[in-house]
């Protein structure tokens, strides 16, 4: 298995995992937070999708899926591309609202299409190009898809964990 297989076998678990979590779920329920300070289901795959379109945004000096379509209306927000909701305070959380679980898919549908794009093109080399000197050691191309799979994997769980706790399991 070459890395652009490896790399996408990892992704592609994403858009059934975020649809697991969200498929059938009511706004109200995708904004339910299990506690005062909780992230809800729609804020944390808002915030997988958003650092994943971010990340690889930035990799392939682009713009973001977000900033280039109707997105942030359908979330109640504005279409700022530094809002990756990383540091996001519990009135910034309560403040991202889907209008719909669709609204979801749809923009990670979006968001994974490009990234699986971007993939299908990598060769082995490609993964030791520095893409954020910001660190200490400075972060390759590798070193960031591994940590945007992991991000959204992370995030994914905790989507199908909130959503076993409001009884939708």
């Amino acid at each position: 298995m070459d890395v652009s297989d490896l790399l996408t076998e990892a992704y592609d678990r994403l858009p059934d995992l975020v649809r697991a979590a969200v498929d059938g779920l009511s706004p109200e329920q995708l904004r339910w937070a299990p506690g005062p300070g909780a992230n809800t289901i729609g804020w944390l795959v808002w915030h997988l999708t958003r650092i994943q379109d971010d990340h690889v945004a930035d990799v392939l000096d682009t713009e973001q899926v977000w900033v280039s379509g109707d997105w942030a209306r359908r979330f109640g927000l504005t279409a700022d591309p530094h809002d990756t909701g990383y540091g996001h305070s519990p009135a910034q959380v309560a403040a991202v609202r889907p209008e719909s679980a669709q609204a979801l898919i749809d923009y990670y549908q979006a968001v994974s299409g490009r990234t699986r794009q971007f993939l299908a093109g990598l060769r082995p080399a490609d993964l030791d190009r520095v893409v954020d000197e910001a660190w200490d050691p400075p972060v390759t191309l590798g070193v960031r898809l591994v940590s945007v799979a992991e991000d959204d994997l992370q995030h994914v769980g905790q989507a199908g964990y909130v959503r076993g706790l409001i009884g939708a399991g």
